[in-house]
């Protein structure tokens, strides 16, 4: 069950600009609060997840189609 969940971060993390942002700053808590709202991981996958380079994350956002990105509005905003 919980194979669903990580590849639906992965997805989120790949399409959620500001998501991705608050993963870049601090990738341990970004995933509690996704753990909070239900997301189901054990401790393996969890380290796997923290350990994502952020780098890597935006560059494979960049060849996601536009339309399938959520874009952040309040980008640069705080």
């Amino acid at each position: 069950m919980s194979q669903l969940y990580v590849e639906r971060i992965i997805g989120l993390l790949a399409t959620d600009e500001a998501l991705r942002r608050q993963f870049t700053k601090n990738p341990a808590e970004t995933l509690e609060k996704l753990i909070e709202r239900g997301m189901e991981l054990n401790w393996c996958e969890r380290r796997s997840l923290t350990a994502l380079s952020p780098t890597e994350l935006a560059r494979f956002a960049q060849f996601i189609d536009s339309r399938l990105q959520k874009t952040d509005l309040e980008r640069g905003g705080m």
